[in-house]
């Protein structure tokens, strides 16, 4: 294959993982859609079944070596955002019996919520993070 074609696949992959939530699976594949992509403008003209074996090769260890690293750290990431969250106002996406589960928006997101107080939510009704689990 031409090396532009995988160039263009490479950038097609990485912005679908941008655009869908695909959990790292597609940059794997993007990255190593690039650079046979490279290897080609770098003047290594490799026959078809070896591209698609490197391509193949590559994304696999990519997935193997690199996801999940990189899965625990964003995570890590998201667990630190806890304590800024705290006194920031949501409003209850339907009814929340108190004591009860239900979700909530907060900050444009919907978000698994646990109403503490005595009192039921309304849908649409305003509240306050007192706490981060999870």
């Amino acid at each position: 294959m031409a090396w532009w074609i995988w160039i263009i696949v490479g950038a097609i992959l990485l912005a679908a993982e941008a655009v869908i939530t695909a959990d790292f699976y597609l940059v794997f594949f993007g990255l190593a859609g690039l650079l046979v992509g490279l290897l080609g403008v770098c003047g290594l003209h490799l026959p078809a079944w070896v591209q698609w074996l490197l391509f193949a090769v590559l994304a696999v260890a990519g997935l193997v070596l690199y996801r999940g690293p990189l899965k625990r750290k964003l995570a890590k990431v998201d667990r630190a955002m806890g304590p800024e969250l705290i006194g920031e106002p949501a409003s209850a996406q339907a009814a929340i019996p108190a004591g009860a589960r239900g979700r909530v928006e907060l900050r444009g997101t919907a978000w698994d919520a646990r109403n503490d107080g005595d009192t039921d939510l309304a849908a649409g009704a305003r509240c306050l993070v007192k706490g981060v689990d999870g």
